[in-house]
């Protein structure tokens, strides 16, 4: 991946996350913002369901999302904030979930299997990213909590700002400030180019 791409990459992410901060506060219940604000949910479901059950699985899967909206847009599945809710708390919960059960003993955490796929890891190397592994796991549960208080304590505009604007944002911070200040922590650690590491993160193989 290359630096205009990636930051292709973070101009589309950060329209994004404006348009759905909008589409929530004006047209929650509209069918084309409800597809839209569930995309990434429902696109993951439907690789899911592709990898284990094939074609049938992703069509299935997509009918069912289909459905879904159309019962939203009828009323008939309750008020469309709490789905979003539901969605921004159950991505975080399974983000959590992820990372912390990659960190037991004998094994390599996530963000130790996304670092081998840069360079060689030494024992450091593997303590040091058992450690970022846990970092990110606390901060999905934080962002869990956090969402959910913000919906009880605040109006709806506040939780959307949060969901659709600083969890991207505080998501990018830790990325960038992890990066940076690995190599003040730890300057006997192998450098890697930060589009390498977004690369990996990405799930695009390994770093060129």
């Amino acid at each position: 991946m290359s630096h205009w791409r990636l930051a292709m990459w973070l101009a589309g992410g950060a329209a994004y996350a404006g348009l759905s901060h909008w589409m929530m506060l004006y047209h929650a219940a509209a069918p084309w913002a409800l597809a839209a604000l569930f995309a990434p949910l429902w696109l993951a479901l439907v690789g899911l369901a592709a990898s284990r059950f094939g074609r049938l699985g992703a069509l299935a899967t997509l009918l069912l999302g289909a459905f879904c909206i159309y019962e939203i847009t009828r009323g008939e599945a309750g008020n469309p904030n709490r789905l979003y809710v539901m969605q921004h708390v159950g991505i975080n919960i399974v983000l959590c979930a992820w990372f912390a059960s990659t960190l037991r003993a004998g094994r390599l955490s996530l963000i130790g299997e996304f670092a081998q796929r840069i360079h060689p890891l030494t024992s450091d190397h593997v303590t040091y990213t058992a450690k970022v592994t846990g970092m990110w796991a606390l901060y999905f549960a934080a962002m869990a909590a956090a969402s959910v208080l913000t919906y009880l304590t605040l109006p709806f505009q506040a939780w959307s700002l949060l969901a659709n604007v600083l969890t991207p944002l505080f998501i990018v911070a830790l990325f960038l400030g992890e990066h940076f200040a690995r190599y003040r922590l730890h300057p006997e650690f192998e450098r890697s180019r930060l589009v390498d590491v977004v690369r990996v993160a990405m799930g695009r193989g390994r770093a060129q």
